[in-house]
This record gives C-alpha cells, structure tokens and sequence, in this order.
C-alpha cells in the first residue's frame, strides 16, 4: 500500500469574538492526517441559525425559497484516512437500510489503491469499517487494485452489502498492471465477512455504475473500458448473484445511473448520460433492451416510491441545465417536473425520494463547488414543484470546524424521513478537497410537513 507521511499542524485558533463581525477560523495551509475535528472532538453536533445563511455573492435563483427552522447536525470524519490520497474521496451512491447508513470512501491512488465500506450507526453517532477491498480481493503486490467504488453501496435481501469497484487514474487499467477487469463485491455487515462475487465480468472494464435489485438479488453495472479492453464503449450488463450466471451484455450502456422499477423487476437507462429515450431491460426475458418513446435524463434516480413513481434528475455541467422527472413505472411516461439547481450548481449526482414519496432531497455541485451556494442542501416537493434549501452548510463548518464541504456523490434519507446522511468531499484548505466526513441533516418537522 503506497503510504505517506502526513505533515503534522495544529488546528487554526477558535475565531476571536469580536461584537458585531464574524471571525472565521483559518483554514490550515497544510493538512495533516487523520483528519481532525478543533478541540480534540471525535463527533460535533450543532444547531444554528448560521445553516440558514445563503452566499451573499451568489444569489439564490428565482423561486428558491429557505427553510425558516435550522436544522440539527451530526458531523464526524471517516476513519482509516491515515495517509495522504490523492484524494480521498466519495464516488459511490449510499443507502439507509435496518437502521443503519452504508457507505464508501477511496484514496483514489493507482495502480495500487485502497476503498472501503462503512457502516454508521444513528444510535451510537459512530462509524464502522465493513469492507476493505484490498483485503477480499486478495492479490500479490504489484498487482491492479482499485481506489474506488464507484457504484451504490447496497444492502441485498440476503443480508450482504453489495457494491463494485472502479480505478483511480484512468491510464493503470493495463497488462503491465495484470488488469483483467474490475470487480463485484460483498461484505456482511453482521459477521465481517468479505467475498468476490465476479471478476472481470466484462473483460479489461472498470465498473463506474452499479445498482443492485435487492429483491431479487441482480447486480446491474455500466463499464468504461479499460486500456486495451476488447469491447470499446459502455457496455451494460445483468448479472444473476443467486445463479452465478449473467443474464446479458451489450453495447450502448448507463454511464453513471440506471432506473430500477422494483415493482416489476425491470431496469431502465439512457445510453451514455445524455438525454435520450429510454432502453428497458426485463431480465424474466433476458432479451435485449427494448427502447421506448419519450425523452428523459438519468444522472441520478431515486427508488421506486409508493405512488410507483422513480425520481430522476438529468446531467447538469458545463451550461446544461439539471431537469428533475418523475417516470411511472406502471404507465413508463415520463413527466419532466422543472430544474434542480438553485444557485450557480448544476451537477447532481445522488437523488433521494422520502417513505412518502413527497420529498426528494439532494445537494448541487457533486463534482466540487458546491460550496459556492454555500454547500446547500435541497429539499424538492413532487407536489408543488418547489425547491427549499433546509441547510447551507458552508458557513458553520469554515466558521466552527476548519473545513468546506465541496461535493458528494452520497446521500441516503432515514425510513422515517427524518434524518438525511450526505457523505462530504471536504476541503480543509486544499484547492479542491482532501479528505471525507459524514453530515447527518436532522430535518425539522416544521419543513417536511
């Protein structure tokens, strides 16, 4: 494992209190790891009218509206960030399943990398290692190993968590590096145990999507090829855990999100993440995508909500509008609903529908940035199409703990609709960020009425 020594610094003064201004702590100009917390804390809870705070430069869009209740907020550091990434970072999709909030975290390094799976606990406010890919895929030295997940991280119907593994630099996935391809994977949150479940399903590719249908125990993946890969181009695949048997593959894949009707068993997705009409797989058939009429975008989707409804919101970078839709899963019409942004950030990459069905939550600029809307998390109602931002969480963080959330890929609502978990890049200083911690949004009855 590549190592490195962390630089030593001590966290910046608390701010001065000075009648009528503001002091920010001083962000470290080097950071150092473990990542801390000021004053020696393992674990920070607050609630402040500062989470109610929007950028004074960069105005909120017309229509956007702001909680009137601050939350309470849960915040911690992952464990295991004891070297210097490059960076650490969360590039998978959570989930919230038996009373616990699953999740992933990589250094990101190549060809030798490190990722891992966690488990946080509500009732005890802490975080607990429950994979450790380099571990379970058990390979010599020198070998291939990735610094990502990439995928959901997601608890089946037999009890094991399942998820999928995605390289860090682009240029390692080679026969220099006896690459064959990426990996499927399990973990048993009860009992510790890791195990591969495929390797190399599709030849020489990376697995930067992944979804499981928990039910029926189907691991769905879009690839990116690697260097040299026999088949260029996205390939979609189904994969039948109980069987050991793939159901399909093929060209024209999901690049990062897929719609799964948990109803009827079927998966929808669009070629690559442009806008396009949708391809539906059945795997009771296990024939080729069918593609049906109508036009929506999949950068993220929600689950298939009572009303049989799945939430979807459309890529948004680089001048291109974030459009969220409903499709109905019983009818498949899609139905776009307005956009998701609320400020200058565009890129969602984690949505997530409440029990009800009312709510969808998430936070704009997964890819760094968000920041700039002073890290807002949103709340948008299926029923009056608003956008309510319920915590800015950029001005209590650099005010208070020394650090910025910049971004996530990960975020997951209670079964109650209470408490919302987003996994933070975060940025103690750096230009972009350097390290992962956990937020836990409790949600004030008075704006989930």
């Amino acid at each position: 494992m590549l190592q490195f020594l962390a630089v030593a610094v001590l966290l910046a003064a608390p701010p001065e209190e000075i009648p009528g201004k503001r002091v920010p702590r001083e962000l470290p100009k080097q950071v150092s790891y473990p990542p801390e917390l000021p004053d020696g804390k393992t674990f920070v809870t607050a609630t402040s009218e500062m989470f109610l705070e929007a950028s004074p430069t960069q105005p909120l869009l017309a229509g956007v509206e702001v909680a009137k209740t601050p939350p309470t907020v849960d915040f911690l550091y992952y464990p295991g960030q004891t070297y210097e990434g490059k960076p650490w970072s969360n590039w998978g999709d959570s989930s919230f399943a038996d009373g616990k909030y699953y999740s992933a975290i990589g250094d990101h390094l190549a060809p030798q990398g490190n990722a891992f799976v966690f488990e946080y606990d509500p009732a005890k406010k802490s975080l607990r290692q429950i994979a450790d890919v380099r571990k379970i895929i058990n390979l010599p030295d020198g070998h291939y190993t990735p610094g990502k997940i990439h995928s959901h991280v997601e608890l089946g119907i037999d009890g094991w968590l399942y998820f999928s593994t995605h390289r860090g630099s682009t240029k390692v996935t080679t026969d220099a590096n006896h690459y064959l391809g990426d990996w499927i994977l399990r973990a048993n949150p009860m009992t510790g145990a890791g195990e591969v479940v495929s390797h190399g399903l599709v030849p020489k590719h990376c697995i930067p999507n992944g979804l499981l249908d928990a039910q029926r125990l189907i691991f769905y993946g879009g690839t990116a090829p690697g260097v040299g890969g026999e088949n260029e181009g996205i390939q979609f695949f189904a994969y039948d855990i109980g069987k050991q048997r793939l159901l399909y593959s093929g060209p024209d894949g999901p690049g990062r999100a897929m719609i799964l009707a948990k109803s009827t068993g079927r998966i929808y997705y669009t070629p690559a993440v442009t806008d396009s009409p949708l391809l539906r797989f059945d795997p009771a058939n296990g024939k080729p995508p069918e593609k049906l009429a109508g036009t929506i975008g999949i950068r993220a989707a929600t689950d298939e909500t009572p009303q049989n409804i799945v939430y979807t919101v459309s890529q948004g970078r680089k001048g291109n509008e974030s459009t969220i839709y409903a499709f109905n899963t019983k009818t498949e019409q899609i139905t776009p609903l307005g956009p998701a942004a609320v400020g200058v950030n565009e890129y969602v990459a984690s949505l997530k529908a409440d029990p009800t069905g009312r709510y969808l939550y998430y936070v704009p600029g997964a890819h760094g940035g968000s920041d700039t809307d002073n890290s807002a998390v949103v709340q948008f109602d299926t029923q009056t199409k608003k956008r309510k931002v319920i915590a800015f969480l950029k001005p209590y963080f650099e005010q208070n703990l020394a650090c910025i959330p910049r971004g996530t890929y990960a975020v997951a609502i209670d079964d109650k609709g209470e408490a919302l978990y987003i996994t933070w890049n975060i940025s103690r200083g750096s230009k972009s960020w350097d390290c992962c911690g956990l937020a836990v949004v409790h949600i004030p009855k008075e704006e989930r009425p």
